[in-house]
């Protein structure tokens, strides 16, 4: 198998405030063509335990509902901030802290049961939160562009404004009885024009620009029973220009369309159970494919779909969640979580395991590396069942269930051999170094 991404297809690094911070060396003249060109991702070394340098339990936590925890977390496309999902339907945001300055010597409370700081902002859904995503092109530096998208249940897409935690718009779909219906998946197209939302045998896509009830409906299961008659529970786009995307049913199948005109291009089959999670490599060369109750993530090369490439085993035979997987800025390493508390590393290359580090107590139900540093964020927990006989009994839990983390990572270098900055982490502590 070929790696996912050669050198020269990789995209440029965005241009955020602590991109800017990490080349405190560079002469002030320097092009900034040159500065691009001299930057490259971080090549992380998963050989080495990374560091938890936040953690987040306590805010998860409400006396009224015990049985609270978490569904998912996602970084922001610019690195600021990321953002986690909880069975109270509640939306958390949580600023990288110290983002943009010196990241030497940043301390937390050593306590594990502690949280190292509060989130920034919380919104509340009406119901159960199904799916959410950010907007690509979101930068803090431009307020207009600081948006996710939600969807949960019986309610329309939200969009929400994640500078000030205000609700921006709707995006409503009716049945055929004239009632809202709630999409159970949602996503940005690559030119974030558009959001693409999976409903129960169909697709409808909104126009971000005209909030409201205007949509197209693309059925997903065609006259002659071909396609997937499931409800669109996963949907991702290609990173490259190349106009595909793939939704995944629970139905167990994965289908592949080209986005100008809905045309169904494959359907996969080899899921065990519903499938939750589509995600492209980022050459736009391979799809992976999760699904609950089923304990691998399934490659497949979209140039020939006759055969599963690869397998990625992972703890998830026994649970219904909904299990997040990631891969690197590089496109060379997948990170799953599972029931087990552990986050599996595994070379896209080889498709063999790399590494293996313990992220919770409990399920570690999302995992997200960011955009451009050594670092990523988990999320975990699950729900439990009380015993009806064990009445006021409360739940007691430690903290590393049901909580978020943020993880450093060791690295190699980021910069060529231009005299730039050379920034090591050999303990996991992000430091510059001349």
């Amino acid at each position: 198998m070929t790696e996912p991404m050669a050198e020269e297809e990789q995209p440029q690094a965005p241009l955020s405030p602590p991109q800017d911070q990490l080349f405190v060396n560079m002469e002030a003249e320097e092009p900034k063509e040159t500065r691009e060109q001299a930057y490259s991702w971080p090549a992380i070394n998963f050989d080495i335990p990374p560091y938890r340098c936040y953690h987040f339990c306590r805010q998860f936590r409400n006396p009224s509902n015990p049985n609270n925890f978490l569904k998912g977390v996602k970084w922001s496309p610019d690195g600021s901030c990321f953002l986690t999902s909880s069975e109270d339907n509640t939306l958390r945001v949580f600023h990288l802290a110290e983002y943009g300055g010196n990241y030497q010597g940043v301390s937390f409370s050593e306590d594990p049961d502690e949280d190292s700081y509060a989130a920034s902002l919380v919104m509340t859904e009406g119901e159960s939160i199904y799916d959410f995503c950010w907007y690509p092109f979101m930068s803090a530096s431009d307020l207009t562009s600081c948006v996710f998208a939600t969807t949960s249940r019986d309610h329309p897409i939200h969009l929400w404004d994640s500078s000030t935690g205000e609700l921006r718009c709707t995006y409503r779909a009716y049945d055929a009885m004239d009632e809202i219906t709630a999409a159970f998946s949602v996503a940005f197209n690559p030119s974030a024009a558009k959001i693409f939302a999976g409903y129960n045998k169909s697709l409808r896509v909104f126009d971000l620009h005209r909030p409201g009830r205007d949509f197209i409906q693309h059925s997903t299961l065609k006259g002659n029973k071909e396609g997937q008659s499931g409800i669109i529970s996963a949907i991702a786009f290609s990173p490259v220009n190349s106009g595909m995307l793939a939704t995944g049913s629970y139905d167990q199948s994965v289908a592949l369309y080209r986005e100008d005109n809905m045309e169904l291009l494959y359907v996969l089959h080899g899921q065990e159970g519903g499938v939750t999670h589509v995600q492209f490599s980022k050459d736009g060369n391979y799809l992976y494919t999760g699904a609950r109750k089923d304990p691998y993530i399934l490659c497949w090369d979209i140039r020939n779909t006759v055969e599963i490439v690869y397998k990625l085993y992972r703890s998830t035979e026994y649970t219904n969640q909904r299990i997040l997987f990631d891969i690197d800025p590089l496109g060379q390493h997948l990170a799953t979580g599972g029931q087990d508390g552990l986050v599996h590393v595994y070379d896209l290359q080889t498709g063999k395991w790399t590494s293996t580090f313990a992220a919770a107590s409990d399920t570690v139900n999302g995992f997200s590396f960011h955009p451009f540093l050594p670092m990523a964020a988990s999320s975990s927990g699950q729900r439990r069942f009380v015993n009806p006989d064990d009445t006021g009994e409360d739940f007691s839990l430690s903290g590393s269930e049901n909580c978020a983390s943020v993880w450093s990572f060791s690295f190699s270098q980021v910069t060529g051999d231009d005299g730039g900055v050379n920034l090591e982490v050999p303990d996991g502590n992000i430091e510059a170094n001349s």
